[in-house]
């Protein structure tokens, strides 16, 4: 397995394994509305005997400062529980880590995320509309996230999901 920073010719590929992964298009539609308005960060595909099995999205947050949003994170069904997903998670954050971001908010199952070190407690003192269990936060630099941050504001991409 290859991971490596989506390209143009990749979006195609993107977009059908969005729509395979879930049950509408709205997660496709939501990927294609971040790389419209430059919200993309890091695209990052997987590729399996050159063919695009896995995508994940690292997306620019409003608030607060220096953060990012991680998802949709998408694989094949037939690729599935083979750690394509980790392995696509781990390269952003590293990435995330090595440039700068303060921090990486994800909304998803706990048991999952937590496995990379996100922390439902550490989003709790963030107002969201996400706010509950499934918010969870992971700090990547030393200073951390600050614990009273005020609100967590998404790309605007992600009001067509509410």
């Amino acid at each position: 397995m290859n991971i490596r920073l989506e390209t143009e010719a990749d979006l195609l590929g993107i977009r059908a394994i969005e729509e395979q992964a879930f049950s509408t298009r709205m997660e496709a539609d939501l990927v294609d509305r971040l790389r419209a308005d430059g919200d993309l960060v890091f695209s990052l595909v997987a590729l399996v005997d050159d063919a695009i099995v896995g995508h994940a999205v690292f997306s620019r947050m409003r608030m607060p400062a220096a953060t990012l949003g991680l998802g949709p994170v998408a694989v094949l069904t037939r690729h599935r529980r083979r750690g394509i997903a980790a392995n696509l998670i781990r390269e952003g954050l590293r990435r995330a880590r090595e440039e700068g971001w303060k921090g990486v908010f994800v909304v998803g199952n706990a048991d999952y995320y937590s496995r990379f070190g996100f922390d439902s407690a550490l989003a709790a003192g963030f107002a969201s509309l996400y706010a509950g269990p499934h918010l969870l936060a992971l700090a990547l630099q030393s200073d951390g996230l600050p614990s009273d941050a005020g609100s967590l504001e998404y790309p605007a991409a992600f009001a067509a999901l509410e």
